[in-house]
């Protein structure tokens, strides 16, 4: 397995800028192993959403993340963050789009390079689930 760290900046959108970096290095399998820093807002999809019932939630407010996992690949993530706010409480989900970074976060992704990981529909679930090749 092999590494990549870097740091997101001021103003930067968390998913898009993992999303963008597993292209750009042409990560075929990875998972997200370290997620440190801060972000201005959140928007998280909530548990037992489905494809008929979305339900996702937006914080406006500065956000720690805690922790933060999941399976990234040039061909879609799969991530989920637990966040605290200015007293400590917590939240947590699938993080969406539009979660801009506070200060800095910095990423490490470790890459396999034996299997790649790819986003089929799930017709049981409707949404797009992770295959191992």
């Amino acid at each position: 397995m092999k590494q990549i760290t870097f740091q997101l900046k001021k103003g930067q959108h968390l998913k898009g800028e993992i999303e963008k970096i597993a292209i750009e290095n042409d990560i075929k399998a990875g998972v997200l192993l370290a997620a440190v820093g801060g972000l201005e807002n959140a928007v998280l999809r909530m548990a037992g959403s489905t494809p008929e019932k979305h339900v996702a939630k937006r914080w406006d407010e500065p956000l720690d993340i805690i922790s933060a996992t999941g399976t990234i690949s040039k061909e879609g993530c799969h991530i989920h963050v637990s966040l605290a706010n200015e007293k400590g409480e917590m939240i947590g989900g699938h993080l969406k789009g539009g979660c801009v970074v506070r200060s800095t976060v910095e990423l490490v992704i470790g890459i396999f390079e034996d299997v790649s990981y790819r986003r089929v529909l799930n017709e049981e679930t409707g949404y797009l689930e992770l295959k191992v090749e």
